[in-house]
């Protein structure tokens, strides 16, 4: 899921260059705050309050507040002339063609391709982060390319991708140009994906289900001390978000990066099992991914694969019917498996489908059905 700013010779191979250039008439963008003026890259930001000490930021739990010319905790969003702006708005820094199964979705449209886009900012800090040098910084120190919405949607059509994906950094700092872009493909017929961390609020997030058809949102421990110091976060917010993403019927899979000596207690991740089970998320694919030494834990060893097993089979037994070990070239656990007669549905090897016994929606072998989005 690693994303990366791709260079010109690859975006021309994409055909978001021109042999002369971006499509797009402007090149590379420029910074979103441009001396005392913003830029074409920023605009008005939604879910924001005047408050007795400044502007108050209501998209996610930070509800940072700002003072003219402060920039928002996920290095995005800044005060001027007392309103709130986005400084994330068609300069993403990272686009790529990925296929879908990257994300990971393993139950949403298999082997299609989706357009992926980010631009930078995060709303949290996490210790492990593998796209730091895009997530904790704003776009004004990266260098980014000039794709409005439109131009984002032209580019999915062109390319025959079914989904426009916002990932590698987190979406929700972009908040704006998720929902215009979003629109926009649904009138083209282009689904949307949202691969984040799920720190947001619930009006926000509400509205944001309208335009999003597919996510996969980070579910990083189980425990209100380790998301604190992990990634400066609270869990409450994420589950709170997974239950408001099923109940407004949005494809939703889960991921849990199992990383050592912080989010590997199995006893938490039983309890984490547990809580999905409750909840109604029995058919609701979970990814146990592989942490591999990234950013402020150089230091950790990659999670040993017995780990990801034990927390696969503790999640199996909570309930859970789908469930993956991510990360683990050559695993079994990469399959979808029949959740009654326990054969293989859907085959993968890495992000390739190598096998699909999967019958209108059922399984080839026994009928049974088997949740997700297939058509």
């Amino acid at each position: 899921m690693k994303g990366r700013r791709i260079n010109k010779r690859e975006f021309i191979k994409l055909g978001l260059l021109g042999t002369g250039g971006l499509i797009c008439k402007t090149g590379w963008a420029n910074s979103p705050v441009m001396g005392k003026k913003l830029s074409k890259w920023s605009r008005e930001a939604v879910f924001y309050a005047q408050t007795p000490r400044g502007i108050r930021c209501q998209i996610c739990p930070n509800e940072c507040d700002l003072k003219e010319r402060e920039v928002s905790d996920c290095h995005n969003r800044i005060v001027k002339d007392g309103k709130l702006y986005t400084m994330a708005f068609g300069n993403p820094c990272a686009v790529h063609i990925d296929p879908v199964e990257k994300k990971p979705l393993y139950h949403f449209l298999p082997q299609s391709k989706a357009l992926s886009i980010a631009t930078a900012g995060c709303n949290l800090a996490c210790l492990n982060c593998q796209n730091w040098t895009i997530s904790q910084v704003s776009p004004e120190k990266t260098r980014n390319f000039d794709l409005m919405p439109e131009a984002v949607v032209e580019s999915a059509v062109k390319h025959q991708c079914e989904s426009i994906a916002y990932t590698y950094s987190e979406p929700i700092t972009f908040y704006e140009y998720v929902t215009e872009t979003s629109k926009i493909a649904r009138q083209e017929g282009i689904r949307n994906i949202l691969v984040s961390n799920g720190y947001i609020n619930e009006k926000p997030l509400r509205e944001l289900c309208k335009v999003i058809d597919a996510a996969n949102i980070d579910l990083k421990a189980f425990s209100d001390e380790i998301y604190l110091k992990l990634c400066n976060g609270k869990l409450d917010p994420i589950l709170n978000t997974l239950k408001i993403m099923k109940e407004e019927n949005v494809w939703l899979e889960i991921t849990n990066l199992v990383v050592p000596e912080w989010t590997d207690d199995l006893d938490m991740i039983k309890r984490m099992c547990g809580w999905l089970a409750e909840n109604g998320f029995q058919d609701t694919p979970l990814h146990f991914s592989r942490f591999y030494p990234k950013h402020k834990l150089l230091r950790l060893p990659s999670t040993p694969v017995t780990v990801l097993n034990k927390a696969r089979s503790s999640a199996v037994d909570s309930g859970l019917k789908y469930v993956f070990t991510d990360n683990v070239p050559g695993s079994e656990f990469s399959n979808t498996f029949c959740p009654k007669c326990k054969k293989t549905v859907i085959g993968r090897r890495g992000f390739a489908i190598i096998e699909n016994n999967l019958k209108n929606g059922r399984c080839g072998a026994c009928g049974e059905p088997i949740a997700g989005v297939w058509e």
